[in-house]
């Protein structure tokens, strides 16, 4: 497959191009309506009131940051909020304020669905949740997993608590901490051809496990930004690190939280020549292959035994919208 020749406006890629449906404006865990009014956090009086009337998300960080959800009428899903005399006794996280002024808060609790609602992580539902939910869920995990890992200062190793309405910690030294994201480039290599020949680059991490069901998951590249690298410097290395090619361009596309436990994804696009030699790291990546957009396309509709990244990753999004997208548009 890789630096064939591809062929010739197949049948299916035509389809999807061809399609009424709109690439997505934003990767999905990117919306939000939430303002996080940082202002308040020291503000104890006006905490303690917001408090009272708020609602608050319980998240089961032990259970990688599930959340109660119940299903829409329009298909999607929704979190489950409490008033806060429903909430259990835990840390309380403030998170921000709704566009109607609502306070949201979050703790840190186990969690059990029942016969009419069920738990789900970002993983699973942080694509079918609204705008309000996705920001609210992506926060209280992100904030959440920070403060699991900083139970103890770093420097001493003595206890810290939380102040600040969960937006710091501090040692009995009275040093202070605060949340902070690793941030991370990935990139979706493609051959800059537009129309339904274009190819793109996708790989399988090594370190991924089998499937229940025998497929395979390919995705795109990815990697740390690390101590004194730019992110275009890092996107080049690890492109090169990861599948032995050298980019002619790059362009970056947006970013969104992955708070697994505390990542920024910076997302990309990039060109490069299909007739390089793929020479892969195979501690990081075990099959590389340029696929044709009539190839991602039955990727997307399950077909075969090979499927692409999760709907809720910025991987998903940028391979959903270098299919729909004209690539002229992408590259230029």
């Amino acid at each position: 497959m890789t630096g064939s020749e591809p062929p010739s406006a197949p049948p299916l890629a035509r389809t999807i191009l061809d399609r009424a449906a709109e690439p997505p404006s934003a990767p999905p865990l990117a919306r939000t309506t939430l303002d996080r009014a940082a202002e308040h956090r020291r503000d104890e009086v006006w905490l303690a009131a917001a408090w009272e009337r708020g609602q608050v998300l319980i998240v089961d960080l032990a259970k990688g940051g599930r959340a109660l959800v119940t299903e829409r009428p329009d298909g999607g899903t929704a979190l489950i909020l409490v008033p806060p005399s429903e909430a259990p006794e835990a840390e309380r996280w403030f998170l921000g304020l709704g566009p109607d002024g609502t306070p949201y808060w979050a703790v840190d609790a186990p969690l059990e669905g029942d016969g009419e609602t069920r738990t789900g992580d970002l993983r699973a539902v942080g694509h079918l949740l609204d705008a309000r939910d996705t920001g609210l869920l992506t926060t209280a995990v992100a904030l959440g997993n920070w403060h699991r890992s900083h139970l103890f200062s770093p420097r001493t190793g003595k206890p810290t608590t939380t102040i600040e309405a969960g937006w710091a910690r501090v040692d009995p030294d009275g040093v202070m901490m605060w949340p902070r994201t690793d941030p991370a480039m990935i990139i979706l290599v493609h051959d800059g051809v537009p129309g339904p020949n274009g190819r793109c680059l996708l790989g399988h991490n090594a370190g991924w496990p089998a499937r229940p069901d025998g497929s395979r998951r390919f995705s795109c590249l990815a990697g740390f930004v690390e101590a004194g690298e730019s992110v275009e410097a890092a996107v080049a290395r690890e492109v090169h690190e990861e599948v032995g090619v050298d980019l002619s361009e790059v362009r970056y596309e947006g970013s969104q939280s992955w708070p697994y436990p505390g990542s920024l994804m910076l997302g990309f696009f990039g060109v490069a020549d299909p007739a390089q030699a793929l020479t892969l790291d195979p501690e990081e990546i075990d099959e590389a292959h340029w696929f044709t957009r009539e190839e991602i396309a039955k990727m997307f509709f399950g077909e075969g035994s090979q499927t692409v990244a999760m709907n809720s990753s910025i991987a998903f999004y940028l391979i959903e919208k270098w299919l729909l997208e004209d690539q002229e548009k992408i590259s230029g």
